[in-house]
């Protein structure tokens, strides 16, 4: 009899697990980095170049209003017209010499003079010394990371924001501040991977950037099952190995060939104790929110029939890997830009329409349906036959 998913262990805490980066922002100068972005977003300014170019003057002015800039600096900032930002900041009163377009690796830094900044008295960012260089470490790092680096001023702008305010832990709301010439950057920030996921009004960074967070919850493994589990579920989750090894010394002898399937997937990498984790805890069902309805009902406007191709994706993904694809897998290898929870309901209607199918709470067992499979969209009979045939019993 297979064991159930539901029936397993729950307490399986991560040995060997490689150490995420550090944060580079504590929870305080997390709040100071969004203190930072909001005071810069309050700003009469033109454009998203102009606020780039004023976040990094901003942080580096903050103590004494006089903060540093080189022509390297700024031609770093891959501003398509430098003139025009620095003629920005000058409207704003802010004393910028023309030195600042000096490029030369021997050209001398220009002191920028910001005059509300020299102020003690209404200071909008009150720093001590070293949250100021931790910040300003923050956003040169998050402005220079790896998804960004061909992306436009503005998505780096809008990555600053979404870092500062969000998490690889759990989907977050958009930002108030958020400047409004970020918005249609943003699908650019899903598709390179600063972001994980993406809907009208939250996301959630991707764990390869969570360190850059300002928000400090615990991240979400990457390696979560069939379904995605929920953040209650995954904050109450430990994982011991000798449970772990129970849970699968009881499992049905199938059960436990597609565990150690998943285990042993040099693509997928995944660590143990996120296997684990996978298998032994489940969501609660429960209604769909209404917005996720909506976004849902939208979403299958944009794609009147996903089916087939999401039960070949399935197939293919079966012959690489040797077990199904999870729902985040799947979502990702079509390219389905949705939220966590709009996501499992896709999956859902795929289920119910026949396309996909699955062993019940099993993770990583979606397969193609039986609507899919009357178009032919079948994992492959030989390879079945060949698994089932024994040594003794083959033909000499």
């Amino acid at each position: 009899m297979q064991t159930s998913a539901a029936h397993a262990p729950q307490s399986v805490a991560a040995v060997g697990e490689p150490a995420p980066p550090p944060f580079l922002l504590s929870e305080e100068r997390g709040r100071a980095a969004r203190r930072l972005l909001g005071h810069v977003a309050s700003l009469p300014l033109p454009g998203p170049e102009a606020r780039l170019f004023a976040v990094m003057v901003t942080i580096r002015a903050a103590r004494g209003g006089v903060g540093n800039v080189t022509g390297m600096d700024l031609n770093a900032l891959r501003l398509s017209d430098p003139h025009e930002a620095v003629t920005a900041l000058r409207s704003l009163g802010w004393q910028i010499a023309d030195t600042v377009f000096d490029s030369g690796p021997a050209a001398p830094p220009t002191p920028v003079t910001v005059p509300e900044l020299s102020t003690e008295d209404g200071h909008p960012l009150l720093l001590g010394r070293e949250s100021r260089s931790r910040v300003s470490g923050w956003t040169a790092k998050t402005m220079s990371a790896k998804p960004l680096k061909k992306l436009p001023p503005a998505a780096r702008l809008a990555a600053l924001y979404l870092a500062a305010h969000g998490t690889a832990g759990r989907l977050a709301p958009l930002p108030a501040d958020l400047p409004a010439a970020c918005l249609p950057t943003l699908p650019a920030l899903l598709e390179k991977g600063f972001l994980a996921e993406l809907s009208d009004d939250s996301y959630r960074l991707d764990p390869r950037v969570g360190h850059l967070a300002g928000v400090r919850v615990p991240a979400e493994d990457d390696g979560a099952g069939a379904g995605d589990r929920s953040p209650a579920a995954r904050r109450r989750f430990r994982f011991d190995a000798d449970a772990w090894a129970g849970w699968k010394d009881a499992a049905s002898p199938a059960l436990r060939r597609h565990v150690e399937s998943v285990e042993g997937c040099a693509l997928c990498a995944f660590t143990v104790p996120a296997v684990a984790q996978a298998f032994t805890t489940s969501a609660p069902a429960g209604p769909a929110a209404p917005p996720a309805l909506v976004r849902l009902r939208q979403w299958r406007e944009a794609h009147p029939d996903p089916g087939p191709r999401a039960a070949a994706f399935t197939v293919d993904f079966r012959a690489r890997h040797g077990h199904g694809p999870s729902f985040r897998q799947l979502g990702r290898g079509m390219g389905w830009k949705v939220s966590r929870e709009v996501r499992g309901l896709v999956v859902e209607h795929l289920v119910r329409d026949g396309w996909l199918t699955g062993t019940g709470s099993v993770p990583w067992t979606l397969r193609p349906g039986h609507a899919a499979q009357e178009q032919g969209i079948t994992l492959p009979a030989a390879r079945a036959a060949e698994a089932a045939e024994t040594p003794a019993s083959r033909p000499s």
